[in-house]
């Protein structure tokens, strides 16, 4: 089965599920990590990818968005419990450009989790060799500060920061 691989022993499995022992070695932080705000995906056609949303799965999609700051046109799409944020590039230096030739079909670009105090966050992860990718927050789609930090950090994933 999935679990009985020898790297993984049945007393890290039962501490794992009680959240008592996981929330115990949480260290106490000047600023709080809040909930998944939304999950980025770099599209190359973003009416298509709109359509799909929308036409073909019901969802409540919003119109296109440019934001020359970063470089992206910006699409939400509702999900009730969270957004999908489809992005495709604005411009020839776009990152999501960049992406897309990599990743010719799309896919997932970043995760953006809400925090409560972005410049305490910032200060306490340089501190800890977090490398964010902008010396000062950035204005986000929802009109929220936001920063990025290093993937090569978060075990390979993009996360954006965003002011809740």
């Amino acid at each position: 089965g999935l679990l009985t691989s020898s790297w993984i022993s049945a007393p890290t499995i039962q501490s794992l599920s009680s959240s008592n022992s996981f929330s115990q070695n949480i260290p106490s932080c000047l600023w709080k990590l809040g909930r998944l705000n939304h999950v980025a995906i770099a599209v190359p056609d973003l009416k298509k990818a709109q359509s799909l949303y929308k036409d073909i799965l019901g969802a409540q999609v919003s119109d296109a968005v440019a934001l020359p700051e970063h470089g992206v046109y910006t699409v939400f799409v509702e999900l009730g419990n969270t957004k999908l944020e489809l992005l495709h590039p604005l411009g020839e230096k776009s990152p999501i450009a960049s992406f897309l030739q990599k990743n010719k079909t799309g896919g997932m670009h970043h995760i953006c989790i809400e925090v409560d105090d972005i410049k305490a966050a910032m200060t306490e992860l340089k501190e800890k060799k977090i490398r964010i990718l902008s010396e000062e927050p950035k204005i986000g789609a929802h009109g929220k500060p936001v920063i990025f930090l290093h993937p090569k950090d978060c075990h390979g994933v993009l996360v954006e920061l965003e002011q809740a």
